[in-house]
């Protein structure tokens, strides 16, 4: 998979040795996107702690998100992501403040036309970071989990966690409740509990790079006032 990917927006591939499964990336040396907030927070990055560096690093996440929803492997769903730290996890920060996606192990194929949905993984997901499709539909009734019952879906969990992630991203950055006030509506579109009106990945990126966009002209004319 991760030789089928190779992009700007994933991990480069040096090498692997189908022998002993041994690969060879790049080497990201700010690590995990887990870290974000510890790396921002060190004196030589302090500098890049802004809402613009956090905000592009959304932009490039719903980048992603939009890539392997439409990948030269087929539309792709991003299972790993049950919570926020392992979501966080799958991604590397480069040292220019941008993000690739790293661990595409478990990337499942949508495709409606031949009935091939997906289902991440063989236990039950609970908790509000999950989309609603991806939990036990029964629970409430006392029903035991059940793999077998358990309904499949599509690329569309990926789009409820993206206002998560992001919220995240922003941290609490000066600048960082306007940029939250711009992408209010998107976002609760992407909350929306029935999967088919959620906006796809190419939507979000749309407004995101809109925002990104017309909050650097505001300040550039707001500096040139001043």
């Amino acid at each position: 998979m991760l030789q089928a990917l190779q992009g700007p927006l994933v991990v480069q591939l040096v090498g692997f040795c189908l022998q002993d499964h041994t690969q060879v990336t790049e080497l990201h040396p700010l690590g995990p996107l887990l870290n974000l907030d510890a790396v921002l927070a060190q004196e030589r990055h302090r500098q890049h702690d802004s809402w613009r560096t956090r905000l592009l690093l959304a932009v490039d996440y719903v980048s992603v998100l939009r890539f392997l929803h439409g990948s030269p492997a087929g539309r792709r769903v991003m299972c790993d992501s049950s919570s926020l730290e392992k979501t966080l996890s799958q991604f590397l920060l480069t040292t220019d403040f941008h993000l690739v996606v790293n661990d595409l192990d478990a990337l499942p194929e949508v495709d409606r036309a031949r009935g091939l949905l997906v289902k991440c993984g063989h236990r039950e997901l609970s908790g509000d970071f999950v989309a609603p499709e991806q939990r036990w539909p029964l629970g409430a009734t006392g029903e035991p989990f059940s793999d077998q019952l358990m309904p499949e879906y599509d690329e569309t969990t990926d789009i409820w966690k993206i206002p998560d992630v992001t919220r995240f991203l922003m941290g609490r950055v000066p600048g960082g409740d306007v940029v939250h006030f711009h992408l209010f509506q998107i976002h609760e579109q992407c909350k929306k509990e029935d999967p088919k009106l959620r906006p796809s990945a190419l939507d979000v990126l749309t407004v995101y790079q809109s925002v990104y966009s017309s909050m650097v002209r505001d300040n550039a004319g707001l500096r040139d006032m001043l």
